[in-house]
């Protein structure tokens, strides 16, 4: 029997980050799913057994970038929303019923929940498309006023970050899921939310799911992600 949802996850030696993921997803009440974790690069895989649920592991030969991880994910999955999740999200509990219930709407082709910090503030996560004046101001000039804001009800928004959404199956399948060709990191979200939004798809915010993000932000001290953050910014802008 198919599962409702196949939840992927990318380790790049981040063992100690998912092994309370992974005890989140025991404890949660979630029901009905299966795990497609991506070894990115070899690490003690110890953290990843005995766990009450499907745990899929694969095993890259060489290292893969953000979308071609989660494309390989999707093609070995069975469930009939696709997951994609961060290493560092926490997730006390998870209301499915509510996450999935703007798929109701037959246009809406991805959902996230709310992003929370550790501290119980609400990331930036939703955002409009980015164009040269946005990032300028956002970069250079430092104003991060959020792009939307909400109540309870679900919103339509032109992206959401790519910590956590559920994609419709037959939607990632229509944009053959992330270009993974131009984009190794970084803005691979932006550019799918764009893809899917020209073929008619919807993306939606559901405000009454939360989970929280227990920031690793490597491009803000990482020079080679910082470098990956800029070409792929510029990849997007200029059609690259």
């Amino acid at each position: 029997m198919k599962p409702l949802l196949s939840l992927s996850i990318v380790s790049h030696r981040q063992a100690e980050l998912i092994r309370p993921l992974l005890a989140n997803l025991a404890c949660c009440g979630l029901a009905d799913f299966e795990v497609l974790l991506t070894i990115n690069l070899p690490e003690d895989e110890s953290a990843y057994a005995d766990h009450p649920f499907p745990v899929r592991i694969i095993r890259n030969p060489v290292p893969k970038g953000f979308g071609a991880n989660h494309n390989a994910a999707f093609a070995a999955s069975a469930g009939r929303w696709f997951v994609i999740v961060n290493p560092d999200i926490r997730i006390d509990a998870l209301d499915v019923a509510a996450l999935l219930a703007p798929f109701d709407d037959p246009s809406t082709g991805a959902v996230a929940p709310t992003i929370l910090s550790v501290r119980g503030t609400v990331e930036d996560s939703v955002r409009r498309f980015p164009t040269l004046g946005r990032l300028s101001r956002r970069v250079l000039l430092r104003q991060r006023e959020p792009d939307y804001t909400w109540q309870r009800e679900p919103i339509s928004v032109d992206w959401v970050a790519g910590m956590f959404v559920v994609f419709r199956r037959e939607a990632f399948e229509q944009v053959s899921g992330f270009d993974d060709k131009r984009f190794f990191m970084y803005f691979e979200d932006v550019d799918i939310c764009a893809r899917l939004a020209q073929r008619g798809w919807t993306i939606r915010l559901q405000p009454q799911v939360a989970v929280v993000h227990d920031a690793q932000r490597d491009s803000h001290r990482n020079w080679r992600h910082l470098r990956w953050h800029l070409v792929s910014a510029l990849r997007y802008l200029i059609g690259l």
